[in-house]
C-alpha cells in the first residue's frame, strides 16, 4: 500500500507511541522529550515532483528516479504544493495533535536538501555528470524543490510551531529547521560551495537556524560546514576516530550529536569542552534508570 494509504494506522502507531514515552519520563531520571512521529520515508519530495516509489518488504520506501538526460530534466515542471500527496502530511499531523493535545510535539517528516532531493529524480550517474556539464539546469531543478520545501515548511510552522523534533535523528530544536546532507560525501569542497552552500544557508535563515544530519564520509566537506549560518547542531554518523576528530573540529561552533554510541568511543572530551547530545538504548527500563543514575554522579543527563 502507498503510505497516504495507510496514514490512519500510522497514526494509531504514533499516538500509541508517543503514551508509551510519556509513561517511560516519568519512570526514568533523563531529558528524552515524548513526541508524535511524522517519519516518512526519502521519498516525498521526488514523489510530488513525479517519481514512481519503490516499496521494498523490509525497508523504508524510496523514490526511482525518473529523469537521466538533461533533455528530459526541461520537461519537469514545479508542482502545486495542493496538488501533491504532501497536505496529507500536515492533515495527519492535525489528527495527531488532536488526539494527544496541543502541547505535544511533532517531529517532522523526512527533510533532504534540494540537492539530495535532486539526486533522487535525476538517475545517479548522469546527475554527477551533469554537475560539471549542466550545472545550470541541475541548480534549477534543485531551486525548483527548494521553493516546494518552502512551501510545505511554511505551513507545517505556521500550524504547529516552531518546536519540533528532528526527522533523524530525533533531538529537539526550539527553532529552526532540520535537515540531511548526504551528497556531499561524493563532490569536492569546491563543488560544495558551488552547489550546496547557499541552500542551506536559505534554510537557515528563512527559519531561524539549522540542524543537519550527515552520514556521508565528509570530512573534507567540515571546513565548508563550519561556514553554515545559524547552524545549531551537527549529526555525523562516522567511526569512532572520525567522531572523536569531528567533536574537537566543532566544539566552538555548535551542539553536536554524534552517529553512534558514546561507549564506541573510548574516552571522550570533558563534558565542558564539548557540547554532545546522545542518546542510550538499554533492554529494560531498570537498566535504563541505572544507566540515567550513573550518569548524572557526572553531571551528564542522558537522553
Amino acid at each position: 500500500m502507498l503510505w497516504w494509504e495507510l496514514l490512519r494506522e500510522r497514526e494509531d502507531w504514533s499516538y500509541n507511541t508517543y503514551l508509551k514515552k510519556c509513561e517511560d519520563v516519568s519512570y526514568i531520571p533523563d531529558n528524552t522529550i515524548p513526541f508524535l512521529s511524522m517519519i516518512t520515508g526519502t521519498e516525498i519530495f521526488a514523489e510530488a515532483f513525479g517519481c514512481r516509489v519503490h516499496y521494498p518488504d523490509n525497508n523504508n520506501p524510496f523514490a526511482l528516479p525518473m529523469i537521466s538526460s538533461v533533455d528530459e530534466f526541461y520537461k519537469i515542471k514545479k508542482p502545486r504544493l495542493e496538488d501533491t500527496k504532501l497536505p496529507l502530511l500536515i492533515e495527519s499531523a492535525e489528527r495527531l495533535r488532536g488526539r494527544a493535545g496541543d502541547g505535544a510535539l511533532l517531529s517532522l517528516p523526512d527533510n533532504q536538501t534540494p540537492m539530495d532531493i535532486a539526486a533522487l529524480i535525476w538517475e545517479k550517474s548522469d546527475f554527477y555528470a551533469a554537475l560539471y556539464e549542466e550545472p545550470s539546469a541541475v541548480l534549477e531543478l534543485a531551486s525548483m524543490i527548494k521553493e516546494l520545501q518552502f512551501e510545505f515548511f511554511d505551513e507545517w510552522f505556521r500550524r504547529f510551531g516552531k518546536e519540533h523534533i528532528a526527522h533523524f535523528p530525533d533531538y529537539y530544536m526550539p527553532s529552526g529547521i532540520t535537515i540531511s546532507e548526504d551528497e556531499v560525501g561524493a563532490v569536492s569542497a569546491q563543488m560544495y560551495r558551488e552547489f550546496f552552500e547557499d541552500e542551506l544557508n536559505e534554510f537557515s535563515e528563512r527559519y531561524g537556524g539549522i540542524g543537519v544530519h550527515c552520514c556521508a564520509d565528509s570530512a573534507h566537506q567540515w571546513e565548508n560546514f563550519k561556514r553554515i549560518k545559524g547552524l545549531k547542531i551537527l549529526n555525523l554518523c562516522r567511526n569512532r576516530q572520525d567522531t572523536l576528530t569531528s567533536l574537537d573540529v566543532f566544539r566552538d561552533v555548535c551542539g553536536q550529536y554524534p552517529g553512534c554510541a558514546l561507549s564506541d568511543y573510548g574516552r571522550l572530551p570533558e563534558p565542558e569542552k564539548v557540547h554532545v547530545a546522545q542518546y542510550v538504548y538499554t533492554s529494560t527500563r531498570e537498566q535504563a534508570k541505572r544507566i540515567a543514575e550513573h550518569f548524572a554522579e557526572y553531571g551528564v543527563v542522558p537522553g
